[in-house]
C-alpha cells in the first residue's frame, strides 16, 4: 500500500476543490496504476477462455499484419 500525505485545497467557502501530493508518491501512484491495469488486462484476457498461442507465432502473425 502506497502511503500519501496528501494536502486538501479548499475554496472560500471551505469546499475540498484539489488535493496536492508530493512528486515521489504521485510516481508511485501512478506506477500502481499502470500495474493495476496490466492486471485488469490479464483478467479480461483470461475470462476469455480464448485458444492461446505461442508467444513467437503471436509476433510472427503482429509483423504479418504491420508488413501489410
Amino acid at each position: 500500500m502506497v502511503i500519501v500525505h496528501p494536502e486538501v485545497l479548499v475554496n472560500r467557502k471551505r469546499q475540498p476543490k484539489a488535493v496536492l501530493l508530493p512528486y515521489a508518491e504521485w510516481g508511485r501512484i501512478m506506477e500502481d496504476l499502470a500495474e493495476l491495469e496490466d492486471i485488469r488486462a490479464y483478467d479480461r484476457a483470461k475470462a476469455r477462455r480464448d485458444v492461446a498461442i505461442p508467444f513467437e507465432q503471436a509476433v510472427r502473425e503482429l509483423k504479418k499484419k504491420r508488413v501489410s
